[in-house]
C-alpha cells in the first residue's frame, strides 16, 4: 500500500459523426381466399422484393428474413360468424444498406410493390466501428489531462496509474432523426417508377467515460 497521494478523476468524450449503416425492415403481406393462394402470393411477392434489394449489390450490407406467418382471418358477426373469410401471409425482411446513395431509390422502389410496407432507415454505427475505439481513447486522455491539471494546481506532477474504470459506451441519435413507412397503393392506371426520396442521414452521438487514480508527488501547499 503506498502513502503517495492520489487524484481520481473522470475523463470524458462525446462523438458526433456521421452514420455508417442504414437498417430497413420490410414487410411483405397476402391476403386471399385460400390458403395455398395466400402462400403463392406470398412467395411471388417477397421473391420479388429480393431480387430487387439483391439488384443493388454490395451497397447492401446484410440480408436476412426475419420470419414468416399465415394467419386465418375470421368473420365476426352474423350467421358466419368464426367461419375463416380469408389467409393472410406475412414475410419479414432485414437488411443493411451501406450505400445512402442508393437508399432513397431502394425505400421508394421498395414501397411501390404490391403489399409491401417499408419502415425505416434505422440510421447507426458497426459493432466494430473505430468510432467507439476513439472514443474510448479521447475519454482516458481526458482523464489524464484532468488528474494532470489537478497536479500541477497543487505543485505535484503524476507519478503512476493505479486504477482505470470503464464505464461504458453509449450511442443516441439528434432528435430530428428520420423515419419513413411506406406502403404500396396503386392503382391500375400508376406506371413508370417512384421518385427517390430524400433521406438526411442523423448524426450519431457517441459517449464514452472513464474514471482513473492515480499517484501523484507531494504537493506544495506551503
Amino acid at each position: 500500500m503506498t502513502d503517495a497521494p492520489l487524484i481520481g478523476v473522470r475523463g470524458e468524450a462525446v462523438l458526433e459523426v456521421e452514420p455508417e449503416i442504414a437498417r430497413l425492415s420490410v414487410h411483405v403481406q397476402s391476403q386471399e381466399r385460400d390458403r395455398r393462394t395466400a402462400l403463392e402470393r406470398l412467395a411471388e411477392r417477397n421473391q420479388a422484393a429480393l431480387d430487387l434489394i439483391r439488384s443493388y449489390g454490395d451497397a447492401i450490407e446484410k440480408l436476412d428474413t426475419g420470419g414468416l406467418s399465415i394467419t386465418p382471418r375470421l368473420r365476426y358477426g352474423g350467421r358466419k360468424e368464426g367461419e375463416i373469410r380469408a389467409y393472410q401471409g406475412t414475410v419479414w425482411i432485414r437488411l443493411v444498406v451501406a450505400d445512402f446513395a442508393v437508399l432513397g431509390e431502394l425505400v421508394t422502389r421498395l414501397g411501390d410493390l404490391e403489399r409491401t410496407f417499408v419502415h425505416g432507415p434505422d440510421w447507426g454505427l458497426r459493432r466494430d466501428s473505430e468510432v467507439y475505439k476513439r472514443a474510448a481513447r479521447e475519454a482516458a486522455n481526458e482523464a489524464v489531462e484532468r488528474a494532470r491539471s489537478y497536479a500541477e494546481a497543487l505543485g505535484s506532477r503524476l507519478t503512476g496509474l493505479v486504477e482505470l474504470a470503464d464505464e461504458g459506451l453509449t450511442r443516441d441519435t439528434r432528435p430530428h432523426t428520420e423515419s419513413v413507412s411506406l406502403m404500396a397503393a396503386r392503382g391500375a392506371a400508376d406506371t413508370g417508377e417512384p421518385p427517390p426520396i430524400d433521406l438526411e442521414p442523423a448524426t450519431q452521438i457517441v459517449r464514452a467515460a472513464v474514471e482513473a487514480r492515480f499517484t501523484a508527488t507531494a504537493p506544495e501547499l506551503g
